[in-house]
């Protein structure tokens, strides 16, 4: 089992910046991928960014080139570094960690993006 604990959301302007972070505990070591989705109201969740077990990292359209996604070296900790903020970007962002087994949540942090 792994348990995921994000922190970081918040209320920002648009044009401004979070970082959120994400903490896994549990049966780390045999965590693969990790990675960022969010969930907007009346929307389906969709992936953010992810970064596999080498650092190989995904990024949906609308956010190249303004989030990061990065992982410490110990595999334990997942960051989303979201710059040049929209209204659009409004969502609750979930972490992610999959191994073997299968697929693991946190449980969501809120970002609300304000114009």
């Amino acid at each position: 089992q792994v348990q995921l604990v994000e922190s970081g959301g918040g209320l920002v302007q648009a044009g401004g910046s979070l970082r959120l972070s994400c903490a896994a505990t549990g049966s780390i070591y045999i965590i693969r991928d990790m990675g960022w989705y969010r969930q907007a109201p009346g929307e389906q969740r969709e992936l953010v960014a992810s970064i596999t077990d080498y650092g190989s990292t995904n990024y949906a359209d609308s956010v190249k080139g303004r989030f990061t996604i990065s992982r410490d070296s110990a595999k334990i900790w997942v960051y989303l570094q979201m710059n040049s903020l929209k209204p659009e970007d409004t969502a609750v962002y979930y972490c992610t960690a999959t191994n073997a087994v299968g697929q693991y949540w946190g449980q969501g942090t809120q970002v609300t993006v304000s114009s």
